[in-house]
């Protein structure tokens, strides 16, 4: 497994640069993190120059760069509007074009659709319809690059498309790309799956990406929310290799308080330091429960 952490974690927005990253990057690889969670659109905003520093940086701290996209309406792949899908297809394609530049190996997060969504329509069958086709002709050009998409399953309140690991099972399946595959998060799963262990034995070998946290988005080990030891079996029980990222969501305000609905500050009052040494303790925590 490559343990990794999201970029976001010490503050109240999504927003970031590349000196941005070169600090989170120094911090993560001093910390014992082999992965780095960054934001697509990001990377599909960056110019050549900048590619190639950041994939310096992943060289230099040998850290592996995963993909995170929350993308915006306007490129909605389930849009009833076919120019909306052409132009999200379009997009996401130059997205993993250029992770090709960094090495990427993933892109992950709600690709299929908008996030956080507006629940403007919620007719699941008709945004399958509408998006399948496009994930899988995203999925043929990132199968150029070595790239996997893992579609994030999310709870309820954050999408109507994917809420269950057996929804995105019967998703893929009829995508009908091999890397177009599953993300499974311990927080979104607690909401949905009468039992998240047997969901990760369920997702297989299509489990493409793992995110972690606990059932209020603490880090894990913070409050034992989520039987941690279970969850170290079931990915054992797969052989699971890939990424198991953080995706800890601790200060309110700001974008990220917004999207997150974080309402108020679970960090106990942390300034860097001391969110460093919670990060630090939930790694431990972490490699103590699935590596054995």
């Amino acid at each position: 497994m490559k343990f990794g952490m999201g970029y976001a974690y010490w503050g109240t927005t999504w927003k970031s640069d590349l000196e941005h990253y070169k600090k989170v990057a120094k911090k993560l690889a001093d910390m014992g993190f082999q992965m780095m969670e960054l934001n697509a659109d990001h990377i599909y905003h960056m110019s050549n120059k900048e590619l190639l520093e950041l994939n310096a940086v992943g060289e230099e701290y040998g850290l592996i760069f995963s993909i995170n996209s929350g993308p915006a309406k306007q490129y909605d792949l389930s849009s009833p509007d076919p120019e909306v899908r052409k132009r999200g297809l379009g997009y996401f394609i130059d997205i993993v074009k250029k992770m090709g530049e960094i090495h990427s190996p993933v892109l992950v997060g709600a690709i299929y659709s908008f996030w956080p969504s507006d629940f403007s329509e919620t007719n699941k069958m008709t945004a399958w319809e509408r998006s399948i086709p496009m994930l899988r002709k995203l999925g043929e050009a990132a199968e150029v690059f070595g790239i996997d998409c893992s579609l994030e399953v999310l709870n309820r309140n954050e999408t109507y498309i994917m809420n269950s690991c057996e929804e995105a099972i019967m998703y893929c399946n009829e995508v009908g790309k091999k890397n177009v595959n599953i993300l499974l998060d311990t927080y979104h799963m607690n909401i949905e799956e009468d039992n998240m262990c047997d969901a990760i034995r369920l997702a297989g070998e299509r489990l493409g990406h793992f995110h972690v946290g606990e059932a209020n988005r603490k880090l894990p080990g913070m409050n034992g929310t989520i039987d941690w030891d279970a969850v170290g079996y079931a990915l054992q029980d797969i052989n699971y290799e890939k990424g198991v990222v953080m995706e800890p969501f601790l200060k309110c305000g700001g974008e990220v308080g917004r999207d997150i609905r974080v309402w108020r500050d679970l960090s106990h009052g942390a300034d860097e330091d001391a969110l460093d040494k919670y990060l630090r303790q939930a790694l431990s925590f972490l490699k103590d429960k699935f590596i054995f």
